[in-house]
């Protein structure tokens, strides 16, 4: 299957939501890179790099030394906004 960039950010934020990972709740990133890395080319590393991208901008929070990540509480709106709009 082929995502564009796009859609896979999509799936990240959308993966994290469902799950309810706000702020202090976190996730494991290589859980979710064994995940997505089924659906995505590249064996994750695209995954990675993705999710690289969304910390810089600020939707996602680094917990456990970079181990894991949450949705950032603050950009709450703009995070469901972006889902809603859809990719």
């Amino acid at each position: 299957m082929s995502l564009s960039d796009e859609e896979v950010r999509a799936i990240v934020l959308e993966f994290l939501l469902k799950k309810g990972r706000w702020g202090a709740r976190y996730h494991p990133i290589d859980t979710m890179v064994r995940w997505l890395g089924k659906k995505v080319r590249r064996n994750g590393k695209r995954v990675r790099k993705i999710v690289r991208e969304l910390v810089n901008q600020g939707y996602l929070l680094l917990q456990k030394r970079g181990k894991a990540i949450s949705l950032n509480p603050v950009l709450s709106r703009e995070i469901l906004e972006y889902l809603e709009r859809g990719w």
